[in-house]
């Protein structure tokens, strides 16, 4: 979309001035019309105003999980040597961390990312194992974020196997936990029906 000086005054508040400064700089450079009147590209206009990202610069989002409050230095540690594979490669990135089981469905973290990648916001994810990322379905997230034109990046880092194998426990306890509330409430219910009969 080409801009008149006029235009680019009233939409962004800037002045004829500033425009030929910009292009004194070599910043922009209008299109002249064929009675030599300057036109100005949208894009061109709003780059500069910062208001479209650059597109070179990798949107890269970091994820690090740990299922209880006990890991929170496992979970600093992770996002330490996920900071340090992105700094090594000179990305600018987000962390997105969580203390959340690796079986419950509604991590805000994971829904945060998630959405994220479906409004086009995310190039890579980089991840320290695919257990960080869910204990059960890594494969469908993984699809998901490769339909996206996502790039998921596995690290296969150290990892504590007391942390790991005492995690992977825990997420145990909570599968049995949560059926068991599932069974028991149901028989609950059957129990009060039969009652009420």
């Amino acid at each position: 979309m080409l801009l008149s000086i006029q235009k680019v005054k009233e939409t962004y508040n800037i002045s004829r001035s500033t425009l030929i400064n910009w292009e004194k700089e070599g910043l922009i450079t209008p299109i002249r019309t064929p009675k030599g009147r300057r036109r100005y590209k949208k894009e061109d206009i709003e780059k500069l105003l910062g208001m479209i990202e650059e597109k070179s610069k990798p949107k890269v989002i970091l994820y690090a999980r740990v299922s209880t409050k006990k890991q929170e230095e496992y979970l600093k540690n992770q996002i330490r040597r996920l900071e340090e594979y992105a700094n090594l490669r000179g990305w600018q990135y987000e962390v997105i961390s969580e203390i959340a089981s690796g079986v419950n469905e509604n991590r805000r973290g994971l829904l945060k990312l998630l959405n994220k990648i479906k409004r086009g916001e995310v190039e890579k994810v980089v991840i320290e194992h695919p257990d960080r990322l869910a204990r059960f379905g890594f494969e469908y997230l993984k699809f998901f974020m490769e339909s996206f034109g996502v790039e998921l990046i596995v690290l296969n880092g150290e990892e504590n196997e007391q942390d790991v194998n005492k995690e992977l426990a825990e997420d145990l306890i909570a599968i049995v936990t949560s059926f068991a509330a599932r069974i028991y409430g149901q028989r609950g219910g059957k129990r009060h029906d039969n009652n009420t009969g």
